[in-house]
C-alpha cells in the first residue's frame, strides 16, 4: 500500500471528522479508533494530531468560524462542510503549516465536496482568520 500524501491525509480527517459530526449529530455512541482504522488503516502520527486537535478545539475553532460567517452558524452548515471549515481554522491556528497552503488545501476539498456558494463561505472566513492573525502577529 502507497504511502499517502498530506492532502490525501487531509482528505481521510475529513472523512474521519465528518463521521464523528454525523454520529454526535445523531446522539450514536462511536469509538474514534475505530473510525480513524475504518478511514486510515496505518497508525499516522498527522492524521492523530489534527483530527484530536480538531475536536479538543472544536468549540473555540466553531466560534471562530461564526464570528466570520455572514447570517449564517457553523451549524448549519453540512457535516461535510463543518469538517472542512474546523480543519482549516485549526490548520491556521494551531499548526505550523504555510497559511497559503492551509488555506488552499480547505479549497481543494470544498471545491471537491462542497458546492460554489459554500467554497466561497469557507474561502472568506480562512481568509479573514489569515488576515486577523498576521494583525496579531505584528502588534
Amino acid at each position: 500500500m502507497k504511502q499517502k500524501n498530506r492532502s490525501e491525509l487531509r482528505e481521510a480527517i475529513m472523512v474521519i471528522l465528518y463521521q464523528k459530526n454525523v454520529y454526535d449529530k445523531n446522539k450514536i455512541p462511536y469509538d474514534l479508533e475505530e473510525i480513524k482504522k475504518n478511514v486510515v488503516p496505518i497508525e499516522n502520527e498527522f492524521v492523530n494530531d489534527f483530527v484530536y486537535g480538531v475536536i479538543t478545539y472544536q468549540k473555540e475553532l466553531d466560534t471562530v468560524a461564526n464570528q466570520y460567517l455572514k447570517d449564517w452558524t457553523i451549524e448549519r452548515l453540512g457535516n461535510t462542510d463543518r469538517a472542512i471549515l474546523q480543519m482549516g481554522i485549526y490548520e491556521l491556528l494551531y499548526m505550523d503549516t504555510p497559511s497559503i497552503v492551509a488555506i488552499n488545501e480547505a479549497i481543494e476539498l470544498s471545491k471537491k465536496y462542497s458546492d460554489d456558494d459554500v467554497r466561497k463561505m469557507i474561502n472568506g472566513v480562512l481568509d479573514h482568520v489569515y488576515h486577523e492573525r498576521k494583525l496579531h502577529e505584528s502588534e
